[in-house]
């Protein structure tokens, strides 16, 4: 994929820039509030990726998602470095495009040389032709249709077999070569984290239960169409700790024993990601480093302590890879006072463009785009424009006084928002735009509202007479 760029109308003087240092922890990008790139200029205005962001709001529209390619880039890169750092054998970082997938992320990505996880046909399409080689490609998913598992196949991606529908399934497709096959299994381990995004305890939809493991082998040792490449498992999502990653290289290691035991010649070991990241200042996530070295020490110990040769160490960043890269940009609407009560602020989009909060009662950080070190002498409460009373992005958030008009950034936006969003009161879907060096890339054009009915059918007895 070819990615063109043009001038921003918004571009500065990078050498004119002051550094934003309110939200900034140098350690590692996704324990930074803010993009890697987000600076001041002149004026106190934020800019990222050199393009001042109420000018982007102002040619492109609000809501509007900004992602920062230098924070993108460089966040690949700190999982890269890490694990050839760390990790004695070979290793992958997968981007778990699930946070957000589009033809732009998967180009930056797949040329940082990450591979990509799918769970979906039109992930694994925008995964293609996005550029990503399907060598670097995992399909993973609990309810796989046939048709996506034969275009899998096609494309000659890993497939995550999930359960025996998968297999069952597989078997039934014509195959020219045996399907490079990775199973996963849920390894009981527990972290705290939103109940919603626990995945690794044993009462999760996900895998094939720990004590099937070994009959599932013995199956897959009869079958000729299935070359067992790999074995996956996951614990969660938005994790601080370190030890229940540890824990799961011990369970790992063991089922990597069993697997090679029974003559499968198993060579990658996926631990899937869940490495958490800073939304408001008291969040506290391991860095990327931290978070790898830990993985990499305990699965090369566990292996060593088991004798078993080092496998490939596969692990599968999503939210720490593209979150601090995105900024969504809001216009500030209608304001409602309740004396002794709250102030409600109310901006144009919402649940549609973010549904964590009103989901997993999830907290952001947000700032005015052009005064962001004003002081913050008022209190209130950022609601958003549709019709649902708990369409409540943030409570309490401490803003200068703001007026219609004025443009708010909501920090930390770039993995499940846009690939949540939804149209819900049929608003139509934001923009999204690349942003780095002074330039900037319309990467996801805005819905329109006439786009929305392109699908709907009215029926001939219906249409009114006319």
């Amino acid at each position: 994929m070819t990615i063109t760029t043009a001038p921003a109308s918004a571009a500065v003087d990078a050498a004119a820039l002051r550094p934003y240092e309110a939200h900034r922890d140098g350690e590692s990008p996704n324990r930074n509030l803010t993009p890697l790139s987000t600076g001041l200029n002149a004026e106190g205005r934020l800019v990222v990726g050199g393009c001042v962001l109420s000018d982007l709001a102002r040619r492109y529209g609000t809501p509007l998602y900004v992602l920062d390619e230098a924070t993108l880039r460089g966040t690949a890169q700190a999982y890269r470095k890490a694990l050839a750092s760390h990790y004695p054998g070979s290793a992958l970082a997968l981007y778990a495009s699930k946070a957000n997938s589009s033809l732009a992320i998967t180009a930056v990505v797949a040329s940082e040389g990450l591979g990509l996880d799918a769970v979906s046909a039109g992930e694994l399409l925008t995964a293609v032709q996005g550029g990503m080689p399907p060598e670097r490609i995992v399909f993973h998913g609990n309810n796989k249709s046939l048709e996506e598992l034969r275009l899998a196949v096609d494309l000659g991606v890993t497939v995550v077999a999930d359960n025996w529908l998968d297999l069952e399934q597989l078997a039934t497709l014509s195959l020219a070569q045996p399907v490079r096959l990775m199973l996963r299994f849920t390894p009981g381990i527990e972290c705290h984290t939103h109940e919603y995004i626990r995945t690794g305890h044993l009462d999760s939809k996900f895998g094939f239960d720990p004590d099937q493991l070994e009959a599932v082998l013995q199956h897959l040792k009869g079958c000729a169409w299935a070359q067992v490449s790999g074995l996956h498992a996951h614990i969660g999502s938005q994790i601080f700790e370190l030890q229940p990653h540890r824990d799961l290289a011990g369970v790992m290691a063991d089922a990597l024993k069993l697997a090679r035991d029974l003559g499968h010649p198993v060579s990658d070991l996926n631990v899937g990601g869940g490495l958490g990241i800073r939304y408001v200042e008291s969040d506290d996530p391991p860095s990327i480093d931290a978070w790898v070295r830990t993985v990499a020490e305990a699965v090369a110990r566990a292996c060593e302590e088991r004798g078993l040769e080092l496998p490939r160490l596969l692990c599968e960043p999503g939210r720490s890879l593209v979150a601090t890269a995105g900024v969504t940009l809001y216009s500030v609407g209608s304001r409602k006072e309740i004396p002794g009560l709250r102030t409600y602020l109310s901006v144009d989009g919402g649940m549609s463009d973010n549904p964590r909060p009103i989901t997993y009662q999830s907290l952001y950080t947000a700032v005015l785009a052009d005064r962001p070190e004003a002081d913050p002498t008022d209190t209130v409460t950022l609601a958003g424009k549709h019709c649902e009373s708990g369409d409540v992005l943030l409570k309490d958030l401490q803003l200068p006084p703001a007026s219609h008009g004025d443009v708010l950034a909501v920090f930390a936006t770039g993995a499940y928002n846009a690939s949540m969003a939804s149209n819900y009161n049929r608003i139509p879907r934001p923009a999204a735009v690349l942003v780095g060096d002074g330039l900037v890339d319309l990467v996801q054009r805005r819905e329109q509202p006439e786009e929305l009915l392109r699908y709907d059918v009215l029926p001939e007895r219906l249409r009114p007479v006319t």
